[in-house]
């Protein structure tokens, strides 16, 4: 596991607490503040995967 796994994580399930508050807060923007940093942590996250994928492929 690389540190862009571990913080697109972070920020995956960051972004889903952000979302949730914004609904029981009735913030729209915060929902989609929510939405926005789930994929932002996804992308990172399957970015470390295609390291990891690569480190392990060359190995």
């Amino acid at each position: 596991m690389n540190k862009d796994q571990v913080q697109g994580k972070a920020q995956d399930i960051a972004g889903k607490i952000q979302e949730e508050v914004g609904k029981v807060v009735g913030s729209d923007k915060q929902q989609v503040e929510g939405m926005k940093n789930q994929v932002a942590g996804k992308t990172q996250e399957t970015l470390g995967d295609l390291k990891e994928a690569v480190k392990d492929a060359t190995k």
